[in-house]
């Protein structure tokens, strides 16, 4: 795989002379047009052996084109906020918007590679984070984004003499660091599981550049030419086509009309008297739970989706109730913001993902893919069909890195809506809670009733299933999300019912 890369490519300083600035306003035109006509992102990842060149290909990609509008980050080992958090969270929070360049110095390939080179994970473990990176760098690909990765490469031999070199002279013994020639030490287990790694994730979404890093002429002109090249190419795609997207398969109903939804017995008897007795004793439980000391190993996300006016509101109060205001953070999802257009879509959600010990509720979530912009036409039919399998690989990254998600569709029928509706019409405190949009949306039931069935049928897993709540009785409904929690709680704690927090 590196073979090419190890022949002495090299190119003279009179081509390098005539070639660079004819190379540099071709990508300051391209960068240009991408700004003003900002229909996706391009993401640039840097790798490579230490010597090869990485650094000042960063530097002089920033030199060439204008750093206003490109995003640089160089990872280092994650701190403790991101150690709390799912390992690909840091990336998703600096990907760039659309209309903008990112370089990654260092990514998610880093954490993959040395993971491995340092025995901090088997075989087994490297192949799912690297089936994890290919199908998040397809779901970029999906939304649009241009990503191009370069590899630069250096053979053992020469890699020596490089870092010898740098380290001889004054003015660059600084960049040579211990690690460096730890670095060195491992050539043979970093070179074997890097071609392992490029293989798997070199594909047709975001392929591979391999460039020789001896010659900095040689590298420097096919970096440019590489970015001029992809990202040419990509603007005068946008600019030829007229936003077809990939048709889908449809969706068919069942052809007898029976949808989950209908299996649920709506009116549950619970009285305002069995309510009282047991939402302080669920509240307590609750209040226990997240202060048990195996909680500090977990983070909890609770997913609120329902019919307009099913009650999440009023459920949510009541957990947050049992919470320390220190350790949850209420999201209210509404249409997106033009900072999270520009994003790929769970780009937002991503963000407020819980850090260890906290607890983040969803008022409205990621589902909205699959319901709102899927009966309002808000997203083509590829897009929301593409995301049953994102949201669910979404929610699985959660899962494996400790993040309890317990996720809840309220429902109600249809008669009990209209009562509701109406009574907070005729409510003074309440009528901000009903808008046009809501009595619109009662003209589509039968669409969202079909949507909703068909995101329970596929997104409802063994260890992340759908609770589905029968709220036309607003007290069954708070009792039985109350009571999920708990259970929930308690089977992945390994707790006793009602055990308390206390040592």
């Amino acid at each position: 795989m590196f073979e090419s890369a190890e022949i002495e490519h090299r190119v003279d300083k009179e081509t390098f002379r005539q070639q660079e600035p004819l190379l540099r306003k071709a990508l300051l035109d391209a960068q240009y047009d991408l700004k003003e006509k900002p229909d996706f992102p391009v993401l640039i990842l840097i790798h490579g052996f230490d010597g090869a060149g990485r650094g000042d290909t960063m530097n002089l990609i920033n030199e060439w084109m204008d750093p206003r509008l490109i995003r640089t980050v160089a990872f280092a080992a994650p701190n403790d906020e991101a150690l709390a958090r799912p390992w690909m969270w840091r990336y998703w929070r600096e990907l760039p918007g659309k209309g903008r360049l990112g370089i990654f110095f260092g990514s998610y390939y880093s954490d993959a590679l040395f993971d491995r080179v340092k025995g901090h994970s088997d075989w087994d473990a490297f192949d799912l984070q690297v089936q994890q990176i290919q199908q998040f760098e397809h779901m970029l690909a999906q939304d649009g984004a241009l990503v191009i990765k370069f590899w630069f490469h250096l053979s053992r031999e020469k890699q020596k003499k490089r870092l010898k070199t740098l380290e001889k002279d004054p003015a660059t013994r600084w960049r040579v660091t211990k690690t460096d020639w730890e670095h060195y030490e491992q050539y043979d287990q970093i070179r074997k599981y890097a071609e392992h790694m490029i293989r798997l994730t070199n594909t047709a979404d975001a392929p591979w550049i391999i460039v020789d890093g001896e010659d900095a002429n040689y590298r420097s002109l096919t970096v440019g030419n590489t970015i001029i090249n992809m990202l040419g190419a990509r603007l005068a795609e946008e600019a030829a086509r007229d936003k077809r997207k990939p048709n889908a398969p449809p969706l068919l109903a069942p052809i007898d009309d029976k949808l989950i939804l209908d299996a649920l017995t709506l009116d549950q008897p619970t009285s305002r008297e069995q309510y009282r007795a047991q939402i302080d004793k669920l509240q307590g439980r609750l209040y226990h739970l997240t202060r048990h000391p195996r909680f500090a190993e977990h983070a909890l996300v609770l997913a609120f989706e329902g019919n307009d006016a099913a009650g999440k509101g009023g459920a949510i109060r009541r957990i947050t109730q049992a919470l320390d205001a220190r350790t949850y953070h209420v999201v209210p999802i509404a249409a997106p913001t033009e900072e999270e257009r520009a994003q790929p879509w769970l780009w937002r959600f991503w963000r407020y993902m819980p850090a260890k010990g906290r607890t983040t509720v969803f008022d409205r979530t990621w589902y909205g893919r699959v319901l709102v912009e899927r009966v309002e036409g808000f997203a083509s039919e590829a897009d929301w069909m593409r995301a049953y399998f994102e949201i669910n690989d979404f929610e699985h990254q959660l899962s494996e890195n400790g993040i309890i998600v317990i996720k809840f569709w309220l429902a109600i029928s249809k008669d009990e809506q209209y009562s509701r509706f109406k009574a907070r019409e005729e409510t003074g405190f309440k009528r901000f809670k009903i808008t046009d949009e809501d009595w619109r949306n009662r003209d589509k039931w039968d669409d969202y009733r079909l949507a909703v069935s068909d995101m329970v049928d596929r997104t409802s897993t063994t260890r992340i299933p759908w609770v589905l709540v029968e709220a036309n009785n607003k007290y069954y409904a708070r009792l039985k999300i109350l009571q999920t929690i708990c259970e929930t709680l308690e089977a992945r704690l390994h707790t006793a019912k009602g055990e308390s927090a206390l040592p």
